[in-house]
């Protein structure tokens, strides 16, 4: 049996460099306390806590899902009053967003995921302790490329949480 303990894991979209500095450029400017810019990401599917048989299950089902790539734009701020959470997101879901959100569901249920009952809500956390949340338009959205998505980890640290890339899967 591993003594291997648990990880905290998720699918996401991963922002390239150019579209990071553009994301943290706007956290900086909307939330006194932004998430670090390494950490900026968009959840496809948030899995919690797995062991080493689910990890490799879940990297086979993601190697199994086909789903084209797509531009992201980024054009509205919003945000959760009660949780203090600032966000970044689209008012448009490409359908190619919700397409691949969708056949990464129905690839994980083989490792016995279940997604949440809510409808997905694409979004980008800016900060977590925002006093009074935005909520408008961007005039200049952030165009974000995407071609691949990833599994990583919530890795904690003395400094507060980090995220790890564990592996990349492309899209197209």
């Amino acid at each position: 049996m591993s003594s291997e303990p648990a990880r905290r894991l998720f699918f996401a979209l991963w922002p390239d460099e150019a579209t990071r500095r553009r994301i943290a450029a706007l956290a900086g400017e909307v939330a006194p306390k932004p998430v670090p810019a390494a950490n900026l990401h968009l959840t496809l599917a948030f899995l919690g806590r797995c062991g080493a048989a689910e990890l490799d299950c879940l990297r086979a089902a993601a190697g199994e899902v086909r789903a084209e790539p797509f531009e992201l734009e980024l054009d509205f701020l919003g945000g959760w009053a009660r949780k203090r959470i600032q966000w970044l997101g689209t008012s448009r879901p490409p359908e190619a967003l919700l397409a691949l959100v969708a056949a990464l569901n129905t690839a994980l249920a083989d490792c016995g995921y279940q997604p949440e009952s809510r409808p997905y809500a694409p979004h980008i956390t800016l900060s977590r302790k925002a006093g009074q949340p935005l909520s408008r338009r961007l005039e200049t959205p952030v165009r974000w490329p995407v071609g691949d998505f990833v599994l990583a980890e919530s890795v904690p640290t003395d400094a507060g949480v980090r995220y790890e890339v564990l592996a990349r899967w492309p899209l197209g």
